[in-house]
């Protein structure tokens, strides 16, 4: 799995999990299925590729300021909570903060 894969697996749980808890559907309502649509384009085209960094220590914020802050409040909510739902994936998020962001 690429390292874009991998990021898109883990935004994918945490907006999943934000919206069983704040929304309490069976299925992503239709506001975090189009933010998750968003985050999934915006990996796709990200520049640095498999030296992309975590979207918190890049350099480059390339989601619009309002879908920032609502990736951003996901974040926040599902990420203390990762560890317990999808602790492998957590994990891995965790190491690669540790990588250095890209720099020219």
């Amino acid at each position: 799995m690429t390292r874009i894969q991998r990021e898109q697996c883990t935004v994918e749980a945490m907006i999943r999990l934000y919206c069983r808890d704040h929304h309490g559907t069976g299925v992503l309502c239709t506001a975090c299925d189009l933010l998750l649509a968003y985050a999934m384009n915006r990996l796709e085209a990200c520049s640095f590729g498999e030296l992309k960094p975590t979207c918190s220590k890049c350099q480059i914020h390339c989601y619009n300021p309002d879908m920032r802050e609502k990736v951003t409040t996901v974040m926040r909510y599902a990420g203390p909570r990762m560890i317990r739902h999808h602790p492998l994936m957590a994990f891995q998020h965790m190491i690669d903060t540790f990588r250095k962001p890209w720099v020219n």
